[in-house]
């Protein structure tokens, strides 16, 4: 078999390596959870549902609240709610006629923190 040479970005010749290939397909994620981390990871990539996201990271907020914080309408926050809730990004509960926001776990809050944390690292 060819040896490869990798100097660039891309192989200067084909030369699979069946082994490293087999594992690698292995260890692979399945399909239907590649599916929904990337539309979860699609879902983060809209400035307000981050900034909604971040503000929630640190309290329980109702959508007045978050609305406040994050300037803009309540209405506009209800609409991203509900993509987020739908996610399973946030969860929310019932208070009078209060709906109080928070996020779904502990690991939505460390995955934006990895973000801001790669992003000032670069």
């Amino acid at each position: 078999m060819k040896k490869c040479s990798c100097d660039s970005d891309m192989c200067e010749e084909l030369c699979e390596h069946p082994q490293t290939v087999c594992q690698a397909r292995g260890e692979m994620v399945p399909e239907a959870d590649v599916q929904q981390v990337t539309e979860m990871f699609r879902l983060l990539g809209d400035m307000n549902r981050f900034k909604i996201l971040q503000a929630l990271s640190k309290r329980e907020l109702c959508v007045c609240d978050i609305a406040a914080v994050v300037q803009m309408g309540q209405s506009a926050v209800s609409h991203q709610l509900r993509l987020l809730r739908g996610a399973r990004l946030v969860k929310y509960r019932k208070e009078g006629t209060l709906a109080w926001y928070s996020l779904n776990n502990n690991n939505i809050a460390i995955l934006l923190q990895y973000g801001v944390d790669h992003v000032r690292q670069n």
